[in-house]
Parts: C-alpha cells; structure tokens; sequence
C-alpha cells in the first residue's frame, strides 16, 4: 500500500521539487459564492485544471454550496486534485435534478485523481428515502448517488465525507488502483439502499481507516470485483461487507480476491456476507476471499453465506443458486452476536461450497431465544483453532 501510495504522489513531488507546485483553481475566481449555485464554476475551474500541463488543484473553499448536478471529465494532462474545504450541498428534491438518469456527481476518465480537503458532499437524501419502494416496485423512481467514479485509475480519495446520499453513497465501476483511505459515509440507519461504497468490474481497490455509517451495506462487492484489500474500516449501523448480491444478471463476471482485515462491525444486521440469488442465471464464480481479525459487536449476522437470497419473495428457491464459491478463509472472529444463529453457511445445492476454511471464532449471544449455534448446508468446512460455538457440528447440518 505504501508502495501504491508513493506511485500516485511522485509526478507531483517532482513538480514541486522543480518549483513548479500546483497551480491553484479556486472556484471564487470562477464565480462560486457560498450558499450559492456553483454548477458552472466548478465546471469551469475542473476544465482549465484539467487542461494543464502540470498539477492542478480545484479547491472549494470553506463554507457551504449549492451544486445541482456535474460531470466531471477526463483525460487531464496532468494530475489533478478536487480539495474539498467546506459542504457542497444537492438540493433535497430529486425531481430537481436536470438529468434525472445521471448521478449527482460524476467523475469519469482521469487518471492520477485526489480528492481531499476535510469536506462534506451532502446528497440531502432524507426527502429521497421516503419515495423509496424499489424493494418491493420494479419500476421504481431512480435516485442519484453522491460520487459514481467510472474508469478512474492510480487515484485516492481521502479526509472527505459522504453525507445522507439519496441512494448509494459511493460507485466505483471500471477503476483500477484506487484507494480510499479517511474516508467517511455518514447517514442514519433507516436511510434506505444507501451502500456505503459500492464497488464492481474494477481491480485493485483499497479502503483503509474508513468509517462508515448508513442504512445499508457499509462495502457492497459486485461483479468482476478483483483484489479488493478492506482494512481497518469501522460498520455500523448497516448490513455489513457483502459480496453480492450476485446472479440475476446472465453476463455477471466472476468475483476473486477479496481481503477483509482488522474491521469492526458495531449494531449491523450482518457482518462479512456472500449472497447469491436462486432461480437465476448467473454461473460465475467467487473465489479467494479471506476474512481476519474481526471484531463483532452486538452482530445480527455475523457470519453468513446465503445462496438462498431472495428478499420480498422476488424468486423461487427450487431452483438453486449457480454460483460457485471457494477458496474462503475465515479466522480470528471475536465478540457477540444479536442472533442466536451466530454462523450460517448455507451454500448452493447444485455448486457445493469447497475449500472453506474456519480459523479461531469466539462468539457469544446474550439473547434468550435459545442457546447460540450454527447452520450448514452444502459445505464441509476445514477448521484451525478453536471455534465457539462449534461450527457444523454434525454431519446433518454438513450434508
């Protein structure tokens, strides 16, 4: 990671070592007012950075304004840094968005890309949440995210906070080694399909000393996810790191590489997740994840794979999943669990689960729904240490 992180900073250390330091597009000399509009001076200040032959800087100084809906674009000439200093604020009211197909802010094709800055992207999504019935209707209202990022590479996004997005806080989609590291998603509980960052059809993405807080899954995993490194990151409230859900789509990509480590999970409903839909296409596999040093507090779920996903009754589960999941690593699991159902590893009929390994698991529930235990189905785990409770524990629960 020090090595990645030294690759993104150097084209601009020698810039500055040549007293060539980044020129400096402060969106006030474009027109940006606090509390005001600031579509066309961020606009404006990103396409004359953009155009620089040398590192750039966009800065939105401190205060708070107004942005109703931008697309930033590359390719830039040079490296280019988006130094978020105070809040940029969507409007409340979705209908009010100019593209109501397009997210909020959109950053697309640019390479070497920071942003940074201690500042706050509000999506204002509190009037959203209420309109959203896309569990339950198919046609359903778009709402936008606060940062799609497609086709970024070699870039990091730091000290920024994603606040109250009206739908997924962060989508990550065709990228290449980027890394978010401070990073913060701020919303409550109750905000609906909110997922923290959303990453799919992208390798080599890092999210390290992040906090996220939101009324869906802190990390969601779809598609054509390769090398995916989480550590140090704090979930809670919301449904945890998932990995899917995958299989609906008949083109899905296979998903490999997956590293969760020194992550903590506080009042989630579930802690490290692999989901897949039956009745579905989709034949890919997921392979190679690994799960260490994980704390669990007051976890509804705090281990599962569950390939018998289909929330509303939206498909039928006489047809199993095809999904193939292997080469999974789990160890170093401690603390409690708000269900008495601590580990579910219910893995696909027609593609067994192989190569699962459980290393030290110490869970507790304090519940009185009966005592803590655990639930298995097509998968014969390998074990290492110590597991409490003991995890398929007979051969019933293992057929």
């Amino acid at each position: 990671m020090a090595l990645k992180f030294t690759l993104l900073v150097l084209p601009l250390l020698a810039h500055i070592v040549n007293g060539q330091g980044p020129a400096t597009f402060d969106i006030g000399k474009y027109g940006g007012k606090p509390n005001a509009n600031i579509d066309q001076a961020l606009s404006s200040a990103w396409k004359e950075a953009c155009a620089a032959t040398t590192p750039s800087t966009v800065v939105v100084p401190k205060g708070t304004f107004l942005l109703n809906q931008l697309t930033l674009a590359g390719p830039c000439k040079a490296p280019i840094e988006l130094q978020v200093q105070g809040t940029i604020r969507a409007p409340s009211d979705y209908t009010l968005l100019p593209d109501k197909n397009a997210e909020w802010i959109t950053i697309n094709y640019v390479d070497h890309l920071t942003i940074s800055g201690g500042g706050v992207f509000d999506g204002q999504g509190k009037e959203a949440w209420a309109k959203n019935d896309c569990g339950k209707n198919p046609k359903c209202v778009k709402l936008p995210l606060n940062l799609s990022f497609n086709f970024i590479t070699n870039s990091i996004v730091r000290d920024v906070t994603s606040q109250d997005s009206k739908n997924f806080h962060v989508n990550v989609i065709g990228c290449k080694n980027v890394t978010f590291q401070q990073f913060t998603v701020s919303a409550p509980a109750d905000s609906i399909n909110t997922d923290g960052i959303h990453v799919a059809k992208s390798e080599g993405i890092s999210v390290l000393d992040t906090v996220i807080k939101t009324g869906d899954d802190c990390i969601s995993i779809g598609d054509g996810m390769k090398e995916l490194h989480i550590e140090r990151v704090s979930c809670g409230p919301g449904h945890g790191i998932s990995v899917g859900s995958l299989g609906k789509g008949a083109t899905e990509e296979d998903v490999a590489g997956i590293y969760v480590k020194n992550c903590t999970f506080t009042d989630t409903q579930n802690g490290i997740r692999v989901k897949t839909w039956p009745s579905a296409p989709a034949k890919l596999q997921i392979t190679d994840l690994h799960y260490e040093d994980i704390i669990m507090n007051n976890v509804e779920n705090p281990i599962i794979i569950d390939q018998e996903y289909c929330p509303w009754n939206q498909c039928k589960l006489d047809s199993p999943s095809l999904i193939k999941i292997s080469k999974m690593t789990v160890n170093n699991i401690k603390g409690t669990a708000a269900n008495p159902v601590a580990v579910s590893l219910v893995c696909s009929k027609a593609a067994p689960c192989e190569n699962v390994e459980v290393g030290d698991v110490d869970l507790a529930y304090s519940g009185n729904q009966g005592p803590i235990s655990t639930k298995c189905s097509n998968v014969k785990p390998t074990f290492v240490g110590k597991q409490n409770p003991p995890i398929c524990a007979n051969a019933a629960q293992s057929s």
